[in-house]
């Protein structure tokens, strides 16, 4: 069976989605759509893609898809999404799934009475360090999870003048900020961990709200959040902290660390090493590399080489007319919609939200 793709957005798709897509047999990249269509067309020329728009909607209506990737601003996910669904596709949808709990649940809600498969762009839980984390947690290894420190430092957006006048990231009314683009899948990653949240207690703020454009030096106002923190409670009794920040003048990278009563886990991005430790041991490495970071035509980091494993799960279940047996689905992307709801609400009401 040859899986017929269409993808939605030019940008992250372009670097993670079509190089993953090329390194599997019988996929066939049939048509890409951008808002700038010199975007889509680069593209198109990389990856030999035949058919080029600058409207999603008429790339819909003009082609019949296995499959629609989408990875655009948050804003357009639902829609996207949901007619992707109605046209026969299996989809899968960038993170943050949507704008709200509301947008998400009535996603899923279609997806599964449409019979089609879901996904969301949660990589993460396809690297297999960060699989070996769950593992080592499910196996007991650590005893009973009792907290976990995740801390995320990005001088990305530090500079005012660091992002153009307008750029979907800074404003909140297209879904940007870091809670949706770091956050959830730092919230994905623990309910992968961890299980299910409780309750939850954060901060969502914009540091650096005065800007600068890149280009032209106009002055210009950001709104989404550019720091985000929040405590969660899982179910288990387990609490996890989380601070997210792209309003450093250094970034530090991400640092996870994970302590149970009979041990503890660290994982640094920077250096990708997976330390272990048992009650009186000392640290071990017990790192795992991803075989596909070896590919041709893959980019570097684990954004990117992540995504081949997710790509290979995806068409594989759709060739085999089966379910998914790994990965974050639309009912796992609700969770997490429903865990940055709560985190929002939790900073406008400054009190902890039940979940």
């Amino acid at each position: 069976m040859t899986i017929r793709v269409g993808t939605i957005g030019a940008s992250f798709a372009r670097q993670a989605y079509l190089p993953a897509l090329k390194t599997i047999d019988d996929v066939e990249l049939v048509a890409i759509a951008s808002a700038r269509l010199a975007s889509a067309q680069s593209a198109a020329d990389s990856f030999a893609i035949p058919h080029v728009y600058d409207d999603w909607q008429r790339m819909m209506g003009e082609h019949e898809f296995d499959l629609v990737c989408i990875a655009t601003p948050t804003l357009y996910h639902a829609p996207m999404a949901m007619a992707a669904l109605r046209a026969g596709a299996h989809v899968l949808c960038e993170k943050p799934m949507a704008m709200n709990q509301d947008e998400s649940a009535h996603m899923l809600e279609t997806a599964e009475s449409l019979n089609k498969l879901h996904i969301i762009g949660h990589e993460l839980r396809f690297n297999p360090n960060r699989r070996k984390i769950q593992s080592l947690i499910e196996s007991g290894f650590i005893g009973q999870a009792r907290h976990a420190n995740i801390v995320n430092i990005s001088g990305a957006w530090g500079d005012p003048a660091a992002r153009p006048a307008g750029d979907w990231w800074s404003r909140e009314d297209m879904g940007g900020g870091r809670l949706g683009a770091s956050g959830s899948h730092m919230i994905d990653l623990l309910r992968f961990w961890l299980g299910d949240i409780a309750a939850i207690s954060g901060q969502v703020t914009t540091m650096v709200r005065e800007r600068i454009d890149n280009a032209s030096g106009a002055n210009w106002q950001a709104t989404a959040d550019d720091q985000t923190s929040f405590l969660m409670e899982m179910e288990s009794g387990a609490l996890c902290s989380v601070f997210l920040s792209g309003a450093a003048r250094h970034g530090m990278g991400n640092q996870t660390q994970i302590f149970g009563s009979e041990g503890t886990i660290t994982l640094a991005d920077k250096y990708e090493r997976l330390l272990v430790a048992r009650a009186g041991e000392d640290f071990v490495d017990v790192s795992e590399g991803d075989p596909n970071a070896d590919l041709v035509g893959i980019g570097t980091g684990i954004w990117n080489v992540s995504f081949v494993a997710l790509m290979v799960e995806l068409t594989a279940a759709i060739r085999e007319k089966r379910s998914l047996g790994w990965g974050a689905t639309f009912a796992d992307g609700h969770q997490c919609q429903i865990a940055m709801d709560a985190i929002r609400k939790s900073s406008s009401d400054r009190r902890w939200v039940d979940l």
